[in-house]
């Protein structure tokens, strides 16, 4: 079970003294238990016995696993069972029956029900549990029993129809953001159904799916859909309802993004640039009559904008209040004084490894990182010790 650090107060952890069993893989239920261990639960990651498949998604490497896995697991025990194994499946399913507050699980559909491991089998031992099924399309439908991944989502709900230049081939987003976002649903979910259980006193399943986060980070894109009938095509870097709202090239080979995003803004950043007459002029007068004339405005803020440094750009729409920022790498994002002064890189105790710790702080101070994630197995026996097992 990995060490406390001394440095962290009570606060920065409301969850110690939870037991969360995760029977996950890849990224989106490793990211939730992730989330629920660096908040203070005890997590046991539950591993085949060749271990979780994104320990081999690299290079690069540390200590045998792939930055990916080591990003995503950090503060868990890893436990191996195979679950093929009758005997090892009623030791797995007597530990969550005697101490589990939440069950975390993204196998492949049907799976927990052939092995006895579904909400129902499992509330029936424990009626406290909180159970979190996360899916690929979801618990109804005709492709509830479907696999899925984060790309093949961003494809079926829509994102990748919006996301590029108009003209030229989808493209993925870079980050996991369906399979993260739908870790932060179950979490939000868990907590929900946490709550409830102090007031009746009994578990819940909760239902997340890939679909379902893909299907939400569209809903403003959808909501214009509904509306007008018109479906949402690729923009760009922009946005399809407010202009100037977009990257700009420089003359250095950077690019800035400037977001005039209301009447006022647009006033600002005209007279920044020295045609205070755009602001009066019937076709930029309002966001609607420059959403209808972008082709013209852009063209013309395209070549002012060439004409300067990314850093000269910034430096004038800071001074004149004008949002904006450079468009950086992840080195560049890493290697500011900004991420710097929110501590948000955080290095693992014991180890050399340093990662982007959880987005939010209690009282100014962020959870801290108190176990490096754990070899293969590395718990297994810990768990086990007064259990049958057979050998694997």
């Amino acid at each position: 079970m990995p060490e406390q650090a001394n440095k962290e107060t009570p606060s920065a952890r409301p969850f110690t003294g939870l037991v969360v069993v995760e029977l996950g893989h890849s990224v989106a239920a490793p990211f939730a238990g992730q989330i629920l261990g660096e908040l203070g639960a005890r997590v046991i990651k539950i591993e085949k016995p060749g271990g979780d498949d994104a320990r081999k998604w690299g290079p690069p490497f540390v200590d045998g696993a792939s930055s990916i896995f080591q990003a995503l697991n950090r503060n868990k025990e890893s436990v191996v069972c195979d679950l093929r194994s009758p005997q090892e499946r009623a030791g797995l399913k007597q530990f969550i029956a005697e101490n589990a507050d939440v069950v975390l699980q993204n196998l492949r559909p049907g799976q927990v029900s052939k092995l006895g491991l579904d909400a129902d089998s499992l509330a029936s031992l424990n009626p406290r549990l909180i159970y979190c099924n996360m899916g690929s399309f979801g618990h109804a439908g005709p492709l509830a029993d479907k696999p899925g991944y984060d790309p093949l989502m961003q494809a079926f709900g829509g994102i990748m129809s919006t996301t590029g230049h108009p003209g030229n081939a989808s493209v993925r987003v870079g980050p996991s953001i369906i399979d993260m976002g739908t870790g932060m649903w179950a979490v939000i979910g868990i907590l929900s159904a946490l709550h409830e259980r102090q007031l009746t006193g009994r578990g819940r399943t909760v239902d997340v799916s890939l679909f379902e986060t893909a299907a939400c980070w569209v809903s403003l894109l959808a909501s214009q859909y509904l509306i007008s009938g018109e479906v949402p095509t690729k923009q760009g870097s922009g946005a399809s309802s407010i202009v100037p709202y977009k990257a700009y090239a420089t003359q250095d080979g950077g690019e800035i993004v400037v977001a005039a995003g209301s009447d006022g803004l647009f006033q600002r950043l005209v007279n920044e640039l020295g045609r205070p007459e755009w602001a009066s002029d019937p076709r930029y007068i309002d966001n609607p009559s420059r959403v209808a004339n972008q082709a013209a405005l852009y063209r013309m803020l395209d070549e002012i904008f060439m004409a300067g440094t990314v850093e000269h750009w910034v430096a004038r729409m800071d001074e004149a209040g004008i949002p904006c920022s450079p468009v950086q790498n992840i080195a560049q994002m890493l290697a500011h004084p900004q991420t710097a002064a929110l501590d948000l890189l955080q290095r693992i105790p014991g180890t050399d490894m340093k990662f982007l710790g959880l987005p939010l702080s209690f009282d100014r101070r962020r959870p801290t990182p108190v176990g490096a994630p754990p070899a293969l197995g590395e718990h297994t026996e810990c768990l086990f010790k007064n259990m049958e097992r057979t050998e694997t």
